[in-house]
């Protein structure tokens, strides 16, 4: 069974863990972009409290061109990652949110 499959299947068998999800996305970011996109957008629809989401769907959106969009998921990450106290996700998702700024031309 290759990881894809066996991904697959812990989606299948777990379909309420968001971990599941996340590696799933994660694994589809090496392989198509969009079906990693599609799951990331599923993984903040359907778990929008599950924050490790926020730095790679942002990452993935950004890489699509999806400024804008990319944009929105990194100020949620940040509220969210505040609202849990989880200063470390909150430094993460800072750093990268002002890298993307700046790569994007992009202000405050």
């Amino acid at each position: 069974m290759s990881r894809l499959e066996m991904l697959k299947s812990f989606t299948e068998q777990e379909p309420e863990n968001p971990f599941n999800w996340y590696a799933l996305a994660l694994e589809y970011k090496e392989l198509d972009l969009d079906q990693s996109i599609e799951l990331f957008s599923k993984l903040l629809k359907q778990f929008p409290a599950y924050l490790p989401t926020y730095y790679q769907a942002a990452e993935v959106f950004a890489d699509l061109g999806k400024i804008s969009e990319a944009n929105g998921i990194y100020i949620n990450g940040i509220k969210l990652a505040q609202s849990q106290q989880n200063n470390h996700a909150l430094r993460e998702l800072k750093n990268a949110y002002q890298n993307f700024q700046f790569e994007n031309d992009l202000d405050d």
